[in-house]
């Protein structure tokens, strides 16, 4: 049998991919996280198949089921909200996997930072004015961070940052990005990405905490932080079409000609 990570992608049951769609409609046992996916995601299980929300379980008791399956030689589907290889909490799933001697494969899944950007219909590089994007979270109550990966490292660069699991620690955010980014720097707060209640809060590092605090949010948001949210009209555009930078599927203007 196999162990299937599956990343759901962030809600929307119609990003899920043909793959992931597909094994889930094979697994005759299909484990979710109930808390970040939607039941509707897991719908395509086959008829009669054991599928469990993951939400009231520990560590021990996935594991569990996942033996029971193995020692009855069913595939399980193990679903995860956006993409498993980020903040999946998977690691320590392999490990006890590989420990048993049981196979996985991963299915990745549409992240939550795409989904947001593709909700708000922007790009997040934009020619000289970011060209990276910093995927990272704040300590708080989760696992420590590790020495070095701090927001004041990070801000530094001055690119985009997508920080998860941090709209409790908003103050301390405006606090250590502002001296690198400015008040006026704009932020999107995307909360339930791919839900049916999704929310997009637009501000700046200064009026952010107020703006989040009044809509009541306290969990499942992903803060994007930089230049490009901004309303950008002049840039340079990419050399990508530019017919005076030819590759080797399009030659020179002169030379077509």
């Amino acid at each position: 049998m196999t162990v299937y990570f599956i990343g759901a992608g962030p809600g929307d049951p119609e990003l899920l991919t043909k793959k992931a769609e597909r094994v889930i409609g094979e697994c005759p046992v299909c484990l979710y996280a109930g808390s970040l996916v939607p039941e509707e995601v897991v719908g395509c299980a086959p008829e009669g198949a054991l599928v469990m929300d993951t939400a009231p379980m520990t560590l021990d008791d996935t594991h569990a089921v996942i033996k029971e399956a193995h020692a009855n030689g069913q595939d399980v589907a193990r679903v995860h909200s956006g993409d498993p290889s980020l903040y999946g909490a998977i690691a320590e799933q392999i490990r006890r996997l590989r420990a048993d001697g049981i196979d996985y494969q991963i299915i990745p899944g549409v992240p939550a930072y795409a989904a947001a950007a593709a909700a708000l219909g922007q790009e997040l590089t934009v020619p000289e004015i970011g060209q990276s994007i910093v995927l990272t979270r704040v300590s708080m109550k989760s696992t420590s961070m590790p020495a070095g990966e701090t927001l004041e490292n990070f801000a530094r660069t001055g690119t985009t940052l997508a920080i998860h699991l941090g709209v409790r620690a908003l103050r301390e955010i405006e606090r250590v990005l502002t001296p690198y980014y400015g008040a006026d720097c704009p932020v999107v707060v995307a909360y339930r990405v791919g839900w049916p209640d999704q929310m997009f809060i637009r501000g700046t590092l200064s009026d952010i905490r107020l703006k989040v605090r009044d809509e009541k949010i306290t969990r499942t948001a992903l803060i994007l932080v930089g230049p490009v949210l901004g309303q950008i009209s002049e840039f340079t555009e990419s050399a990508l079409y530019d017919p005076e930078m030819p590759h080797v599927l399009r030659p020179k203007a002169t030379e077509r000609a």
